[in-house]
């Protein structure tokens, strides 16, 4: 089941090792595996923007954009490859979705080490996991 965050609302997660505590949508995740920091608190800041803070006391803010573009899924993957020279003569058609501004939609945690995260643009097969997600982002003000 995918949880949907209220537009308007704050996200906010407390991590409990125990078991999950969840605001408006996001949720922590239970039993994370062993490495050196694991989320603690993950907030929604703007539609398009969300913070982790992480248990070695490090926040990290990211942008849907950034997370989008560093989708490990591997469709995205291969998109990231070596792309053949475009054709001047040729317009790229967007959809709907693709025309509005790229937001996170959902997020969910997947077993013990990752988190799944719904796209507006309808992209929803990557799994970020802690490792990654700790190495994107920029460390919050």
């Amino acid at each position: 089941m995918i949880l949907k965050p209220r537009m308007n609302a704050e996200i906010l997660i407390k991590f409990h090792p125990r078991y999950a505590a969840s605001i408006c949508g996001f949720t922590p995740l239970r039993n994370p595996v062993s490495m050196s920091a694991t989320p603690q608190q993950i907030t929604r800041l703007a539609p398009n923007q969300l913070r982790i803070t992480w248990s070695d006391g490090e926040a990290r803010d990211y942008t849907a954009k950034e997370l989008r573009d560093r989708c490990p899924c591997a469709t995205c993957r291969e998109k990231h490859g070596p792309k053949p020279a475009p054709n001047p003569l040729q317009l790229t058609v967007l959809s709907a979705a693709e025309a509005q501004p790229l937001t996170i939609v959902g997020m969910r945690p997947v077993g013990s080490y990752a988190y799944h995260v719904d796209f507006s643009d309808g992209h929803d097969t990557g799994i970020y996991t802690l490792e990654l997600l700790k190495q994107l982002g920029v460390i919050a003000p």
